[in-house]
């Protein structure tokens, strides 16, 4: 691998993305899909990485074990990559992704980037966590698997190929259009490298390691 090379891993399917009721953003477990597509995961490594990075949040925890599993010698950390989640923890109680959508929808027709509810995260506090992940990585070498959600991926790929000077409206607008133009599937991998300027390239975004009946979003 060359050096300060990274790939950002979506979490496998959870219960929450097949519908389950859950208590709170970060609780849902993976389905036993979601542990077979760690298991690919896994399997697509070409040996251990210097350092496996986890979300805070189980979900990415459980699609990392395989890989450490299979290179237990390997550094973890757990570092601040868990899901944007803007929505107050008190409206996940119970609920589903479905019945969340409408209120979804109606935070991002708002385009407040300052705006938090009760617990949770504004817009520009998403961006500057998306920045200080960079900041994080920019000096580093070796090869880093950082295994996390679809919407901070996405706000990582958006920032490496957009580099926002701001997080203004524009900039929430602008985001608000990627996240729902690109796909990221449970467990798909988007490789990144860092270029001696300290800036990030995007290399690929794949999840060919998937069999069609292990695809879900």
């Amino acid at each position: 691998m060359a050096a300060n090379r990274i790939w950002l891993i979506r979490h496998g399917q959870s219960t929450s993305n097949v519908q389950q009721p859950t208590e709170d953003p970060g609780s849902a477990p993976l389905t036993p899909l979601g542990r077979e597509q760690a298991k690919r995961v896994a399997a697509i490594f070409p040996g251990p990485p210097d350092l496996v990075a986890v979300s805070p949040f189980p979900r990415a925890a459980m699609t990392a074990k395989p890989l450490l599993d299979a290179y237990p010698g390997t550094a973890r950390e757990v570092w601040p990559v868990q899901e944007f989640t803007y929505l107050s923890p008190e409206r996940y109680r119970g609920t589903t992704m479905a019945g969340r959508r409408p209120m979804v929808a109606a935070y991002w027709e708002r385009l407040d980037p300052g705006s938090a509810e009760p617990g949770a995260e504004s817009f520009v506090s998403f961006a500057a966590r998306v920045r200080d992940f960079f900041d994080r990585l920019r000096g580093r070498r070796g090869f880093t698997a950082v295994f996390t959600h679809g919407q901070f991926m996405r706000g990582a790929i958006w920032w490496a190929l957009m580099r926002p000077a701001a997080t203004g409206v524009r900039e929430m607008a602008q985001f608000r259009a990627f996240r729902e133009a690109i796909r990221l599937p449970n467990a798909s991998v988007a490789g990144l490298h860092c270029r001696e300027n300290g800036s990030f390239c995007v290399e690929s975004i794949a999840w060919d390691h998937l069999p069609p009946d292990q695809l879900t979003d």
